[in-house]
C-alpha cells in the first residue's frame, strides 16, 4: 500500500525560494537506484559520516522505502556533488497522554552541504515540510535534532528530554528487586518479530515515543551495515516467569586491552514493557563480570536506576539534553487528541509567526480528562508562542521554566496543572 504522503506534490513555495538562490528542489524517485544512492550519500556527507558501502546503501534503500525523500540540487556543480541539501519525512503515530496516539509528521535527515551554507536551504526546507504536513491534515510535526538552537525559529519546542548515564558497576552494587524471569541470549533473526512487538508495547505506553519504522526498529536489535564494532553486538531477551517476553537489551563491550577486568559496556537499546524487565536488564549489565564501566543514552529523565543500586553516586547522570522537538500545526486538533490529568478551563493566546495555527483558544477539560477546544474572543488567561505550546504538549513540566524565560505569561500555575503529566514524556530513540 502506497502512503498518501509519498505522492503529495512538492511544496511550491519552498521550490520558488530555492530557485531564486539558483537551486532546485525535487522529490527523490526511489525506483531510480542511482538517484536514491546519491541522496543517501549526500545525507551521510551532511552528518560527517563515512561514505556508505554498496551493502549499506542496499540496506538503506530497503529500510527507508517508506520515507518521502526531498533533495536540493545545485545543477551548476558536478553531478556527483549536486545534492546540497536533504530532508526525509513520513507520517507515524506519536504517543500522546491518553489512550490513543496521534499521527504526526516526522522529519529527519535535515542536512545542508558545508559548501552551500547561508544559501537559505534550511529556511526553505523546514517551512516547506510544515506546509506539506498541514496539507496532509496532520496536527503535529516532530523531529530530533543535532543542534538545539536551530528549530525554534520554525515554531518547534523541546518536548522530551533524555538522560545519559555512566555507571561504575562494581562499586554501585545491586539492591533492586530479584526478578523471577529468565534471561537468555538470542539473535536478531530469531528475535526480530518479538522485538517489534515489544517495541510497540513499550512505545504505546509512554507519551513522547513514536511507532518505529523497520529502519528504526532494526537499529534497536542489530547493527546496520557499516556499523562500528558490529561483530561485538550482543542481544539478550528477558521473559517473565510465565515465559512471556517482556524486554530486551542490545549492547557492545569494548576495551580491556590494558586490564582485561575493566571493559566498557555501552547499551545500544534497553527495551522494557514492565518494571520487572527494566530492573532485570539493568541488573544483568551491572553485575556482569570483567566490566568496569556501563554507559547508556536516551533514557528518561525519571530513570529509576539510582534507587536500584546500593551506592547511587556510582550511577551518574552525565548529561540531560533536549531530545524530541514538537511543532503544533492545528491547536484545536492537537489539544483535543490528548488527555489531561486535571480538569479545568483556560484561554490560551497562541502566537504563530508562520501563520499555521495562531489565535485565541478556550481549552475546557472535563473530569474524565477529555478536552474541547474552540476559538474565542474572551480575554486570554495565558499567552505564549507556538514553540512553548509544543514544549507543553506531551506533559513535560516545562511551564515554570518557560515563564522564567519570558516565553509564557499569565496564569502559569493553571497551564502547568492542566498540561503536566505525572510521568514525564520520553523518547528512547533517535530518528
Amino acid at each position: 500500500m502506497t502512503e498518501p504522503y509519498l505522492s503529495q506534490p512538492i511544496d511550491e513555495t519552498a521550490a520558488a525560494k530555492l530557485r531564486e538562490a539558483g537551486l532546485r528542489l525535487s522529490l527523490v524517485d526511489t525506483s531510480d537506484t542511482a538517484a536514491y544512492d546519491a541522496w543517501l550519500s549526500a545525507d551521510a556527507r551532511g552528518f560527517h559520516a563515512k561514505q556508505p558501502s554498496a551493502a549499506a546503501l542496499a540496506q538503506e534503500r530497503e529500510l527507508l522505502a517508506h520515507r518521502r525523500l526531498t533533495a536540493v540540487h545545485d545543477d551548476a556543480i558536478p553531478a556527483s556533488a549536486g545534492i546540497v541539501g536533504t530532508v526525509s519525512s513520513w507520517a507515524a503515530p506519536l504517543t500522546v497522554p491518553g489512550p490513543r496516539p496521534l499521527d504526526a509528521w516526522l522529519i529527519s535527515s535535515v542536512t545542508v552541504s558545508p559548501t552551500h551554507r547561508r544559501r537559505g536551504i534550511a529556511s526553505a526546507l523546514l517551512p516547506g515540510q510544515l506546509r506539506v504536513a498541514k496539507d496532509l491534515g496532520l496536527a503535529v510535526a516532530a523531529l530530533t535534532v543535532s543542534e538545539s538552537t536551530i528549530y525554534g525559529r520554525w515554531g518547534f519546542g523541546p518536548s522530551t528530554f533524555a538522560s545519559s548515564w555512566s555507571i561504575a558497576p562494581r562499586r554501585a552494587g545491586w539492591i533492586g528487586p530479584k526478578t523471577t524471569g529468565r534471561l537468555s541470549f538470542t539473535t536478531p533473526d530469531e528475535f526480530r518479530e518479538t522485538s517489534r512487538e515489544l517495541l510497540v508495547r513499550q512505545n504505546e505506553a509512554r507519551a513522547g515515543e513514536i511507532r518505529l519504522t523497520d529502519y528504526l526498529a532494526e537499529r534497536q536489535i542489530a547493527p546496520l551495515e557499516g556499523t562500528t564494532d558490529a561483530e561485538r553486538y550482543r542481544l539478550v531477551r528477558y521473559d517473565g516467569p510465565d515465559g512471556d517476553p517482556q524486554g530486551f537489551i542490545t549492547y557492545v563491550i569494548t576495551g580491556g586491552e590494558s586490564d582485561f577486568t575493566d571493559h566498557t559496556l555501552d547499551i545500544v537499546a534497553l527495551v522494557s514493557t514492565t518494571p520487572e524487565a527494566n530492573a532485570a536488564l539493568w541488573r544483568y549489565v551491572i553485575e556482569m563480570d570483567l566490566v568496569g564501566k556501563v554507559r547508556a543514552n536516551t533514557r528518561g529523565v525519571d530513570e529509576p536506576l539510582p534507587w536500584l543500586v546500593k551506592d547511587l553516586r556510582q550511577a551518574q547522570i552525565t548529561g540531560v539534553q533536549d531530545h524530541l522537538w514538537t511543532r503544533i500545526l492545528d491547536v484545536p486538533a492537537a489539544l483535543e487528541a490528548r488527555r489531561y490529568e486535571s480538569s479545568g478551563s483556560i484561554v490560551l493566546d497562541v502566537e504563530d509567526s508562520l501563520g499555521f495555527t495562531g489565535g485565541r483558544f478556550r481549552l475546557d477539560v472535563a473530569a474524565d480528562g477529555s478536552a474541547q477546544v474552540r476559538a474565542t474572543e474572551d480575554a486570554a488567561d495565558v499567552s505564549m508562542p507556538i514553540s512553548s505550546l509544543g514544549s507543553l504538549y506531551l506533559g513535560a513540566s516545562a511551564a515554570p521554566g518557560l515563564a522564567a524565560s519570558g516565553r509564557i505569561s499569565g496564569d502559569v500555575e493553571t497551564v502547568d496543572r492542566l498540561f503536566r503529566t505525572a510521568v514525564a514524556p520520553r523518547l528512547s530513540s533517535w530518528f
